[in-house]
């Protein structure tokens, strides 16, 4: 099989032996993958994929076929489409992973949405349904609202029957974040627009002191990306008062049991939105897998709304 591999920092299209299934696991011809931040670190050497998947083929997401079945497959079949997050090795033309990772993709998705939906919806709904507990009529504060998990949790707070407020730092994007169903703002100035009662951070630290001043009573600040910096000052005095509580989390380090239970969750409370025509996998690009390269620097430019995603002919 064709893979986007990694070697001393580049991208470069390798032949590699096609994987096979084991116990339990799908083999997957790929149709799409979207890109997240984590390729970009793991492009780097900062991010390593978790042991047991492939260090030099990147790629934390991906929908496509089931191609062949490992001993003990009981719910898909040749020919399905699904989809999955993955601990790489995303961004080939085949990929294994066990069966549990998977879920059905929806009838009314193509490949590049369904390519690039697992990992932010997973994400988000963790982060603010599950996680910090997003409740209907609440406020929910998304910084970086134009990025993939942004427009996800965007959506999935409407959904839910929360009002949405993002940060959108490109003037040109932000009426397009108001269609998804949040009120777009500047980036300076955000705490004016609160109190909130969940924050989700996905930009970084600098924004911590505005954050825990603009929380409600009760707020939660769930900080799941840290891009613009990662150390900031806390007022522990004024987090207290407000009586609010702060947590971090990532995806790709977990174990099967928790993975297999995420897909579940949104699979069954996520997915049928989808049909329904509640939610949507914006799409700002699609390249096919011999122009990593470029889909990469696409991404890394920013100004962006919603997903780059890779796609395998």
């Amino acid at each position: 099989m064709r893979a986007i591999t990694i070697r001393e920092g580049e991208l470069v299209i390798e032949e590699h032996p096609d994987p096979e299934p084991g116990k339990g696991e799908l083999l997957v011809r790929v149709r799409a993958a979207g890109l997240n931040g984590a390729d970009m670190h793991q492009r780097r050497g900062r991010y390593p994929a978790p042991p047991g998947w492939p260090q030099d083929i990147p790629g934390m997401e991906l929908a496509g076929e089931v191609a062949g079945l490992g001993e003990g497959t009981e719910r898909f079949a040749v020919g399905d489409r699904v989809m999955a997050i993955v601990g790489g090795g995303a961004q080939a033309e085949l990929a294994v992973a066990h069966e549990r990772l998977f879920m059905p993709v929806p009838e009314s998705l193509d490949w590049p949405e369904a390519g690039g939906l697992p990992e932010v919806f997973v994400t988000a709904q963790d982060a603010i349904i599950t996680q910090a507990e997003l409740r209907p009529g609440e406020h929910l504060l998304v910084h970086g609202g134009a990025g993939g998990v942004g427009t996800a949790a965007i959506q999935l707070a409407r959904a839910t029957g929360a009002r949405a407020t993002a940060t959108v730092r490109r003037e040109e994007l932000r009426a397009q974040i108001a269609e998804l169903g949040a009120e777009a703002i500047e980036c300076e100035g955000f705490a004016e627009h609160g109190p909130f009662d969940v924050i989700l951070e996905l930009v970084g630290a600098g924004n911590l002191p505005e954050n825990v001043s603009s929380l409600a009573v009760g707020g939660r600040l769930a900080v799941i990306g840290a891009g613009a910096g990662a150390k900031g000052e806390l007022n522990l005095l004024a987090l207290m008062g407000k009586r609010a509580r702060i947590f971090g989390s990532t995806l790709r380090a977990r174990s099967l049991e928790e993975k297999a239970l995420l897909a579940r969750r949104l699979e069954h409370e996520v997915l049928p939105l989808f049909d329904a025509g509640e939610l949507r996998v914006p799409v700002a690009a699609t390249f096919p897998l011999e122009q990593a390269a470029a889909a990469y620097e696409r991404f890394e430019a920013g100004g962006k709304l919603g997903k780059i995603v890779l796609v395998v002919q």
